[in-house]
């Protein structure tokens, strides 16, 4: 099979895949071409020219031209499909449906432009704490339109409002509310659609008439007007006006602005006009906005359905903007969904992972995208993955040093590209040359945090990797970002012992002393710069930069271990702030009633109060996930690593890894149980994520899926089709680092990919589970080539079948094999280069 059969046969399966019915989509009426364009019925020869007189001749192109006019008119008649089309199409895509228990909690619908946040149930309660109250609704980055919508359905005798759904069904493209409308014999389907890189969003309601009769009624759609800024503002003066609002009966829509800023919304639908009855489903709400409702009269025969589609747009620039948004998206919404539909349909594709356990599949794919779903772009400063919703819609430095690893590890580099260039631009923006990468930003651009120790080597380290994976060579341009940032981390070492003092990932008040994933992330920083210095052709630096992490490794195994509690310390610091943090913590663990933790940690006290210490010393205090990161980033000597990922079983559930082990609870099951927000006894993504790529790291592939399925047991738990940040069900519904949580382990460690794009080559050591007797990973993203491979155990044999798009370089190594048959040919030993488009490959061991 050629390649390019093998590409074209692959987006067949894609398509079914994605569960798209291609032949649905672009089936339409048949039209004899031959009838339009030939109406004389005239014999036509393909080789012989007519024999026409001149009069002959004009008579035909004049009814040429207006039969090819009348083409048009019908072949536009037929993009405009039979109003259910859509919902056709909607139908035709894989969906997953939420839990009745979970109706009143928050789900995403998005594009890159704007996003809507509300209750799966079809209420838009006050929710977020950033700016209180005020995180959901619809946002357009930087500034809010609504804080939410419902429809109404109303007669003389009854009135219902649709905030009360029997089902949440979501899908990759739009989310779905139905609501059964008893008192009226309706059946109403509400699905929110943002369409790609546009200002706006469709709601399109399907209604159906479940009667035999015909039925008629009022149909209301109420809109709760919130014109606001985003978090942060007020740092720029930009305060929050008076929201004014009319109807624009040329234009058929309502159109409301704040009254101090260029900030518009548009609203409206086909035949709606102003409702002249009270809204009796109104949203208790605060701020500055009010609310308005728009109406329509509809009559249905019995059992009819009939499509509605209501669009919402705006602008932070002027009202024009908004409505010509508006009525793009009225004209458009077909070819909106479509072309959404396509860039999801290419997601998908990319990075395809195929086991035996397809609800892993589900979770490896949706993960994909959550991550699309948190692209932001706002127009004045740029696009990038944001760190979560619906509290944390904004733009990380520290996040996306994981997360920008996980979109590489799965085929989105050109989200990848974007994150980080903006990171860059607003880190240079707070922090000028030094080299420091920023912390968090508002969509505004203004900088909350300037950056914590751990963000600048983890985003260095992540750099490296995105020019691995993409051979991008404009990321050789931020080679003196790598140099400063390297000289400013080493610079924050106060006491000069080799090791920074400040802040890392955990955010515990007071520790703040010597942080164990500073230095992690520090040694793996060093390792990345090397690796740019190289590629630089700076052949000092290359040897300064690995003599440090050399040194800086050996420093960590034995500076930073602590033998009597088999772990690497959370901490170093002197004894009077050691015995002032383990203070805080017995009072922690009492105040949260974990007597073993109180037990444990005043048993540390009394030690540590006997022992001479002076300087600086290691301490396992808190027992936090980040003791683990020696072992993510290849740091831990072996029989160290083995010990400490022993250690840290200790300090999980079934959802996965506490974030702080004193805080273990092992029969909690829900994180939501915390009336306020808060990390106190919480089991994170993030930190399960870090344990299976450390597992898989030292070789421990069948426990790094344990931790992979553990994750798995909090995806679609609250919000169908995504993970929550807190496992299984608190903190934001959809977070950014839960990609790197999957991919990475899963590609880089299961597979084995090692990217080197830049010069066309590839390094692959698979180890895969023994329970992935059978897996494939397609269209493998690398620069501009694409892989796919596929494995089959059999007993003690591998093979394997390796695609190319291009004649790459392909190492495959196998340090554990006895031989490689490679095309029919046996070789002693684990290592073989490839360098042709198809290879099939035994392994035996």
């Amino acid at each position: 099979m050629s390649i390019q059969m093998k590409v074209n046969y692959l987006d067949t399966i894609h398509i079914k895949k994605f569960n798209i019915n291609h032949k649905t989509l672009h089936q339409r009426p048949k039209i004899s071409f031959k009838s339009i364009f030939n109406p004389l019925n005239l014999k036509i020869s393909r080789n012989k020219r007519l024999n026409l007189s001149l009069t002959e001749r004009k008579s035909l192109q004049y009814i040429m031209k207006y039969i090819f006019v009348l083409f048009l008119i019908i072949l536009v008649s037929c993009q405009n499909n039979k109003p259910l089309d859509f919902f056709t199409q909607k139908n035709q895509l894989e969906n997953i449906k939420g839990k009745t228990e979970y109706m009143n909690s928050p789900f995403l619908s998005a594009g890159k432009r704007l996003y809507v946040v509300g209750h799966q149930s079809g209420k838009f309660p006050d929710l977020g704490w950033h700016v209180k109250g005020e995180m959901g609704g619809v946002w357009l980055h930087p500034i809010k339109l609504l804080d939410g919508y419902h429809a109404e359905i109303k007669s003389d005798d009854y009135h219902e409002c649709l905030n009360d759904a029997e089902q949440f069904l979501n899908y990759p493209v739009g989310s779905e509310q139905i609501f059964n409308v008893k008192n009226f014999g309706l059946k109403v389907s509400q699905f929110h659609f943002v369409p790609e890189n546009e200002n706006g969003l469709i709601v399109a309601y399907q209604i159906e008439n479940t009667l035999n009769e015909e039925n008629q009624f009022q149909f209301t759609f109420n809109a709760a007007i919130d014109l606001r800024p985003v978090w942060l503002s007020d740092s720029l003066n930009i305060g929050d006006g008076q929201d004014e609002g009319e109807w624009k009966g040329r234009n058929n829509i309502y159109l409301a602005k704040d009254n101090q800023n260029s900030w518009f919304t548009a609203f409206g639908g086909k035949d709606f006009k102003p409702s002249d009855s009270e809204n009796s489903c109104q949203l208790q709400r605060s701020g500055k906005g009010f609310g308005q409702a728009l109406s329509k009269s509809l009559r249905l025969k019995g059992n009819e359905k009939q499509t509605i589609y209501f669009i919402i747009s705006g602008s932070d620039e002027s009202e024009k903007s908004a409505i010509k948004t508006f009525q793009y998206l009225s004209g458009n919404v077909e070819q909106l969904l479509n072309q959404k539909i396509a860039k999801y349909q290419k997601i998908e594709q990319s990075t395809n992972l195929k086991t035996k356990d397809k609800e892993f599949n589900q979770m490896f794919r949706w993960l994909k995208y959550n991550s699309e779903w948190l692209m932001q772009e706002v127009p004045e400063i740029g696009t990038g993955l944001t760190a979560g919703s619906p509290d944390y819609p904004w733009w990380f430095g520290t996040d996306n040093g994981y997360a920008v690893q996980g979109l590489l590890a799965s085929g989105m580099h050109d989200q990848a590209l974007q994150t980080i260039d903006l990171i860059i631009k607003l880190s240079e923006k707070a922090n000028g040359s030094t080299g420091q990468i920023m912390h968090e930003a508002s969509t505004n651009g203004v900088v909350f945090n300037p950056g914590n120790l751990n963000t600048t080597p983890k985003f260095i380290s992540m750099l490296w990797k995105a020019f691995a994976w993409t051979g991008d060579k404009r990321i050789l341009d931020h080679y003196e970002l790598v140099k400063k940032s390297v000289d400013w981390i080493e610079a924050q070492d106060q006491d000069g012992n080799g090791y920074p003092d400040g802040a890392g990932m955990m955010e515990i008040h007071g520790l703040d002393s010597e942080m164990i994933d500073v230095v992690a992330y520090q040694y793996e920083m060093y390792l990345a710069a090397a690796n740019f210095a190289k590629v630089q052709n700076d052949k000092v630096l290359v040897d300064e930069y690995l003599v440090k992490a050399k040194n800086l490794k050996m420093k960590i195994n034995s500076e930073w271990w602590v033998d009597e509690s088999n772990s690497y310390a959370d901490f170093r610091s002197d004894k009077l702030a050691a015995l002032q943090l383990i203070e805080e913590a017995i009072i922690r663990a009492d105040t949260i009633n974990k007597p073993w933790s109180v037990e444990e940690l005043q048993t540390i006290l009394d030690n540590i109060k006997r022992q001479d210490i002076k300087g600086t010393a290691p301490f396992v205090v808190h027992h936090n996930w980040i003791m683990n990161t020696p072992m993510e980033v290849g740091a831990a000597d072996r029989e160290k690593a083995e010990k400490a990922l022993n250690t840290a079983e200790n300090y999980q559930n079934r959802f996965g890894i506490f974030v702080t082990g004193i805080d273990r609870d092992e029969e909690q099951e829900k994180a939501s149980k915390w009336k306020s927000f808060s990390y106190v006894g919480a089991v994170m993504t993030l930190p399960t994520g870090v344990q299976a790529i450390a597992e898989a790291k030292y070789g421990n592939t069948d426990r790094a899926l344990e931790y992979l399925k553990m994750l798995q047991n909090s995806f679609s738990y609250a919000l169908p089709g995504s993970m929550y940040e807190v496992s299984p069900d608190f903190g934001m519904m959809a977070q950014a680092w839960n990609i790197y949580a999957v991919a990475v382990p899963v590609v880089e460690e299961f597979f084995g990919i090692q990217p080197k794009a830049w010069k066309n080559e590839v390094i692959i050591k698979p180890n895969l589970p023994t329970k992935w007797t059978d897996v494939s990973l397609e269209n493998i993203m690398i620069g501009n080539n694409r892989i796919d491979i596929s494995a089959k155990r059999v007993n003690n044999i591998l093979e394997f079948r390796i695609s190319q798009l291009y004649n790459w370089k392909l190492i495959f190594e196998f340090p554990e094999a006895n031989h490689i048959i490679y095309d029919g040919n046996k070789i002693k030993g684990g290592k073989v280069e490839l360098y042709d488009r198809l290879h099939n490959l035994k392994v035996e061991f």
